[in-house]
């Protein structure tokens, strides 16, 4: 009998082999559930709408970061690395991307063979662990991560290295799902990526903490869920998906369960 994968083995293959980003859940080579400042009621989402939402996530998070022009970021989970490419084309600053998967890693390679291969690019990609982050200390203005902490095991040590490779007074951003509070939910009966381990649902507050402990400062945690849920749960509605468990993403935000979150700080 074969052995049973662990959680970090079922993550390595969704964003390797199994490419995550290939399923009509997403689009445009991104892999985040979007930010939506809303869409017609009466009519489908278009695959346009849909791409563009998931632009925008990068747009509302790397805004907190208060980049500018000459700033060197770093992209936590970069995948495919359209948001990094993104954010350096619309901001010019130089963004690196941080991957644990050689799969992403050659995905983003290619995907983004024209901007890398620019004679300034300001673009990279390295592969590494958010636990043991490849750089120096103080080698960042802004660190960001947009929907990769839920399957970090240890957000702890992640806390620590983001402190420990920003600059004095450099800024971290974050959007992903997390609990409202510590409470009792069937999460693992509704949710397959929260039974198999994927995916790590912990109160919002448990992850502050961290940071604070870390010695990062100005806190900031900002509910995002009406911007979230209710539309992607559309967007699923009109895919190979609308009869499967992840329509229950919005149950369980209905249901006070899990929330999105932008978290913000300082060092």
């Amino acid at each position: 009998m074969a052995a049973e994968l662990s959680p970090q083995e079922r993550r390595d293959l969704m964003y390797g082999e199994h490419d995550l980003s290939s399923l009509a859940i997403f689009s445009g080579s991104f892999i985040n559930y979007g930010y939506w400042f809303g869409a017609d009621p009466d009519r489908p989402i278009t695959l346009a709408e849909r791409t563009e939402s998931q632009a925008e996530m990068y747009r509302q998070i790397t805004a907190r970061l208060e980049p500018g022009p000459g700033n060197r970021l770093l992209e936590l989970g970069s995948g495919l690395g359209v948001g990094a490419a993104l954010v350096a084309r619309e901001i010019g600053a130089t963004v690196a991307g941080l991957d644990r998967s050689d799969d992403q890693l050659a995905r983003a390679a290619e995907t983004n063979a024209a901007a890398l291969a620019e004679p300034d690019a300001r673009l990279s990609f390295h592969k590494g662990s958010v636990t043991d982050i490849p750089w120096p200390g103080g080698s960042f203005d802004g660190v960001y991560a947009i929907e990769m902490l839920q399957h970090v095991d240890d957000l702890a040590a992640t806390a620590r290295e983001i402190h420990r490779v920003l600059k004095p007074g450099g800024r971290f951003a974050t959007a992903t799902f997390f609990a409202p509070q510590a409470q009792e939910a069937p999460l693992a009966d509704l949710l397959e990526t929260v039974e198999s381990g994927i995916d790590l649902i912990r109160p919002v507050g448990e992850f502050v903490g961290d940071l604070e402990a870390a010695g990062l400062t100005d806190v900031e945690v900002t509910s995002i869920g009406e911007h979230v849920w209710p539309y992607m749960d559309r967007w699923l509605s009109q895919t190979e998906f609308a009869d499967t468990w992840g329509r229950n993403w919005l149950r369980c935000y209905e249901n006070g369960w899990i929330d999105y979150y932008l978290v913000t700080a300082r060092r």
